[in-house]
């Protein structure tokens, strides 16, 4: 395979930011007199827009999800407007590839504005080639339009790019794109169906870095 591309997932990937959006939801649900059950979790994690909707009209049992859906971002944003946390291993992937010219880019369900929000205050805007945002294509993870419209941004072949996700919507959407689809769990381990469907699983970036960095990822 050469590698030409990588692309990655943000919330919950390159940042420690997913159990901030779980709280958040969590908040909702408590004023709107819900008790989100553990499906939930799993459902919501890596979708957007319609996708995302439907998960929360049924979760919420309302018919507008997209009224909960901004309210969440809206505090998520205002909490991350001071320090956004950092997952193991980014700077270092980042970096490493790099520094061996592969293009790179974020392929986030969060919105524009948050995505370089959080790259700006995390000191690595400057090495990303494109940034894409859920909002940017008509059907969310898991369909692969986000990750084709990524591909196409930074110049390279689906079949020859990277993606890295924590969620299983997220290695859905990448296999369906043809990319060379990498789990690094975060709040959810990987089902069964995950393990058979993911091109790897690592625990972290810094462990799959010391593939980049010993050449074991061949460019």
């Amino acid at each position: 395979m050469k590698i030409e591309g990588a692309i990655f997932d943000m919330d919950g990937l390159l940042f420690d930011t997913e159990n901030i959006y779980q709280e958040t939801w969590n908040e909702l649900a408590a004023e709107n007199g819900v008790v989100l059950n553990e499906d939930f979790v799993g459902d919501i994690c890596g979708t957007s827009g319609a996708h995302m909707c439907r998960v929360i009209e049924k979760h919420y049992g309302v018919s507008a999800g997209s009224i909960i859906m901004e309210e969440c971002m809206k505090r998520v944003r205002q909490k991350l407007s001071v320090h956004v946390p950092k997952k193991q291993g980014t700077d270092r992937i980042i970096k490493a590839f790099h520094d061996r010219g592969v293009r790179i880019a974020v392929a986030s369900s969060s919105y524009p504005e948050q995505i370089e929000s959080n790259l700006a205050l995390a000191g690595i805007r400057e090495y990303f080639d494109a940034v894409v945002s859920g909002k940017e294509v008509e059907h969310g993870k898991p369909e692969p339009d986000i990750f084709l419209l990524a591909a196409d941004r930074i110049g390279c072949a689906p079949e020859n790019c990277y993606v890295f996700e924590d969620s299983e919507n997220g290695i859905r959407a990448g296999k369906a794109a043809g990319c060379t689809a990498i789990m690094i769990p975060d709040i959810l381990k990987p089902s069964d169906e995950i393990r058979e469907i993911a091109d790897g699983i690592y625990e972290s970036l810094e462990t799959f870095t010391e593939k980049v960095l010993d050449g074991t990822v061949n460019k």
